[in-house]
């Protein structure tokens, strides 16, 4: 039989902090301005404050949190926020688990929390030259007690059209036991990458840059497929020369290898 740890029992709540904090990208063509402000167009209709609000109060339902507040905003031109105060909802069952395995796509968690946020922040942008569209979502999910947010890493992969995903968890503070020892984490953890799904491992290629001494874990992924016609926005690359498609992908890799490392590429 596998053996089971023993449960740490705690002087007062579980404090710690677990903030899971991440930036999807979307990368598009559209060469002329009509199509570039018609790509923004779209998206900012696509991911609105409406629509938002509905994909974190799914986060919350998944994390097993009850919402307190939502403060939503449509910026012009273009761009949306929404921040979602939580709290713990009742715990149904003791058994709440943190294994490093993926989460819900996006069955319900029982979950124990206090006090936590949801944010989301849009940015969508066109370069001024070189037809390239790019739209950016930062999220972060903070979560105080005996879940992690790790636990809606897959619904949120999934609820947007992730080209890169460039992702940070930390758990911060501490938590006493009964005796008055300090615990700085409460879970175990290798590997954001061992929260995610089998078929989101597969079409992604990642990387990871972890610290674990301070409990700071990093993980990038890039899909590893490239189909033309993905990324260009009312058009098909059926309708170019080879001579144009080439072009058009060296720009869109150009741009998709700049995001992930984090650093310019030399043309």
């Amino acid at each position: 039989m596998p053996r089971r740890d023993k449960k740490l029992k705690l002087h007062g709540f579980n404090n710690l902090t677990k903030t899971l904090s991440f930036n999807i990208y979307d990368i598009n063509y559209a060469d002329s301005s009509k199509q570039q402000n018609d790509y923004i167009e779209y998206i900012d209709e696509e991911y609105n404050a409406a629509r938002l609000t509905g994909i974190l109060s799914e986060v919350a339902h998944i994390i097993g949190a009850n919402i307190l507040n939502i403060a939503h905003q449509d910026y012009d031109p273009q761009g949306a926020s929404v921040t979602m105060l939580i709290s713990e909802e009742p715990v149904v069952s003791e058994h709440i688990s943190n294994d490093e395995s993926p989460g819900p796509l996006p069955d319900a968690v029982v979950a124990h929390l206090d006090k936590s946020h949801i944010t989301v922040h849009t940015y969508p942008e066109s370069h001024p030259d070189g037809g390239i569209s790019t739209f950016r979502a930062d999220i972060d999910v903070s979560t105080c007690g005996r879940v992690s947010p790790l636990r809606a890493l897959n619904y949120l992969i999934h609820s947007f059209d992730s080209d890169i995903v460039i992702m940070d968890y930390r758990v911060r503070g501490f938590t006493r036991d009964i005796r008055g020892r300090k615990h700085y984490i409460d879970h175990k953890i290798n590997s954001i990458q061992n929260f995610l799904a089998k078929d989101t491992k597969n079409i992604y290629q990642m990387i990871d840059v972890n610290v674990y001494q301070e409990n700071i874990f990093h993980t990038k992924m890039m899909l590893k497929e490239f189909e033309l016609d993905n990324y260009l926005f009312d058009r098909d690359a059926a309708d170019l020369s080879p001579n144009t498609r080439k072009k058009i992908k060296k720009r869109l890799k150009k741009e998709m290898l700049e995001i992930f490392y984090g650093r310019n590429v030399a043309k």
